[in-house]
């Protein structure tokens, strides 16, 4: 048990990195990687769960979301936009390979499908 809460802890930290990177990057989510540290830090320690939840970049980035009020709007596009222009600039580079084009294109309409529909039903899942 005790190498679970080590490695629980060692990967929460991580996350935690990659999350503050993303705060600083805008092509780089961080709200999948403070979600992950969330749920790593309350399997391992009770002190970095609550920690973690105290800070400032919790309440931003999580706090909405499981509190059932979702992403603002300017979230949302915020994300999208993003994800548009760095999809856009692989779509623009794989000029002479169609099948990437279509991987790119399809994952984009992924993309744009789960921030319009089904975020939704997500957050019906965790109610």
């Amino acid at each position: 048990m005790k190498i679970k809460k080590l490695i629980l802890m060692a990967v929460g930290c991580l996350s935690l990195a990659g999350g503050c990177v993303g705060v600083v990057l805008p092509l780089l989510p961080a709200f999948p990687f403070f979600l992950l540290t969330v749920i790593c830090f309350t399997k391992s320690s009770q002190k970095l769960h609550n920690w973690f939840v105290g800070t400032k970049m919790y309440r931003n980035s999580l706090d909405p979301f499981l509190n059932k009020k979702g992403m603002t709007l300017k979230t949302k596009l915020s994300v999208m936009a993003s994800v548009t222009a760095l999809m856009s600039i692989g779509f623009i580079m794989m000029s002479r390979i169609p099948v990437g084009r279509i991987i790119i294109a399809g994952v984009w309409v992924f993309h744009m499908i789960f921030f319009l529909f089904i975020s939704l039903i997500f957050i019906g899942i965790f109610s």
